[in-house]
């Protein structure tokens, strides 16, 4: 991909999985400020989050997140019924994609993931 901005730093890292965990909202802000905090990304905001909450598809159903950081943000979403998530890091500030990771998957309780940095 062409850098169109190559004096902005820019990290980006998408995180997808199945998970065992049973995820509320609660544990949705939990999540976002922790890695955050795991990543020393700095937040200038609480989680922003929505739910569907009978709205649409049945197999919709669950979570959608983002956390604003003074570097960029985080975006979650998570599908309950399938048990399945999605997280994207967009930052301007570089933070290891390894510790984010780790950091998810061991939060979720993660059985099977894929992760793509760009």
């Amino acid at each position: 991909m062409k850098d169109l901005a190559p004096q902005i730093t820019r990290q980006r890292l998408l995180i997808e999985g199945l998970y065992t965990k049973d995820i509320t909202e609660q544990l949705v802000e939990k999540y976002l400020l922790n890695l955050a905090s795991h990543l020393n990304l700095r937040t200038y905001s609480k989680p922003i989050i929505h739910s569907p909450q009978g709205t649409g598809k049945d197999d919709n159903q669950g979570f959608d997140a983002f956390l604003p950081l003074i570097d960029s943000g985080i975006s979650l979403y998570v599908w309950s019924a399938s048990k399945f998530f999605a997280v994207v890091l967009f930052t301007c500030k570089q933070f290891d994609n390894e510790a984010a990771i780790n950091y998810t998957q061991d939060f979720f309780e993660v059985t099977e993931w894929v992760s793509e940095a760009f």
